[in-house]
């Protein structure tokens, strides 16, 4: 089959019981991580993780006694885990959600600032207050009004008595760095990372150790060849790469996820350089939700670490170029090894 076929309709409430983890974290737990022992803050990130999906809330006290019980607060209302790509921040986000008491919604950045758009602000805070614990991955701030809205989020959501554990590759007081004039917007900024107590996770991608760059990309040929033959075991999606960019254009992000359901594999012909800022962010968000469901890729074209342009990869997007390319290797690797 073609994705680019397919134009997949949401109805806003699947929006918000979509708000689980993905297949790709599914299974995983606090003990199902294995942090590097080279890297001591990973295992003290998972166990102050552990220890406050564990807090009970008491019985008076305001607000903080509820979130933290009679121990010492944190500083914020939250846990901020920052760090860089494949070191296991997704995992370990995951797992507190699994290991939390339920409800509990799980999502990433862009899945809330599509709730909010679907449901408009009061009734999804008012659906996320309803919620225990809500868990927001690769927490970034694209533009100014994402900014206002996600701060005003996340400070009534926190006064709610709502737990947050959110992820990022930047710190809470450089968010939007880059991308616009984020000076402008420093209060808000300020008062996003005022709600979080930080946690840095150190090391290397666990993605790329010990082969740090994808597999050699085949012909369009072999491409179409090996799609066809692994089409007789399950549904595979083939698609060339400038119809799959274009193709994105017409459907909305939050609709990514359910334009690949019921895909095994992708394949896709003639992938070359990206140069536009849109179409190259558009296609981080359709990688971002191909790795959340092992989806193997293989491809012809350019190799995969040539797609982004030098100018994108140390611009304002950098860290979501970069885990963006991470991601593509693994999914490759994976393609790869299928044969």
């Amino acid at each position: 089959m073609h994705l680019v076929d397919r134009i997949p309709q949401m109805q806003p409430e699947e929006l918000l019981t979509g708000l689980v983890p993905p297949p790709h974290f599914a299974n995983v737990s606090f003990d199902s991580y294995r942090p590097d022992p080279a890297q001591p803050s990973q295992a003290q990130a998972r166990d102050q993780l552990q220890a406050f999906v564990d807090r009970k809330g008491g019985e008076s006290g305001g607000f903080l006694a509820k979130l933290f019980g009679s121990g010492r607060s944190p500083s914020g209302g939250g846990i901020y885990l920052d760090g860089g790509y494949g070191v296991g921040k997704t995992h370990l986000l995951a797992s507190s959600w699994h290991a939390h008491a339920k409800p509990a919604a799980f999502g990433t950045f862009v899945e809330y600032t599509n709730l909010v758009g679907a449901l408009g602000f009061a009734q999804a805070r008012e659906r996320l207050s309803e919620m225990k614990l809500v868990c927001i991955d690769e927490f970034e701030l694209d533009d100014p009004g994402d900014t206002v809205l996600m701060s005003r989020l996340m400070r009534e959501l926190t006064d709610a008595g709502v737990k947050i554990i959110a992820t990022s590759n930047t710190l809470p007081g450089a968010l939007g760095e880059g991308r616009f004039a984020a000076q402008d917007f420093l209060r808000e900024i300020q008062a996003l990372a005022a709600q979080f107590t930080v946690y840095r996770i150190d090391g290397e991608d666990y993605r790329h150790r010990g082969l740090p760059t994808p597999p050699e990309p085949l012909s369009d040929d072999e491409v179409a060849a090996r799609a066809h033959r692994r089409a007789a075991q399950h549904q595979v999606a083939l698609d060339s790469f400038e119809g799959i960019t274009t193709h994105l254009e017409k459907v909305h992000p939050s609709r990514y996820g359910k334009l690949l359901d019921g895909v095994a594999e992708v394949y896709w012909t003639g992938v070359a350089p990206v140069s536009n800022q849109s179409v190259a962010l558009r296609l981080v968000a359709l990688v971002d939700r191909m790795y959340d469901r092992n989806l193997p890729l293989v491809t012809s074209g350019v190799p995969l670490d040539d797609l982004f342009t030098e100018e994108m990869v140390t611009g304002g997007y950098r860290k979501k170029y970069l885990r963006c390319l991470s991601r593509l290797t693994a999914l490759a690797r994976e393609g790869g090894e299928r044969g």
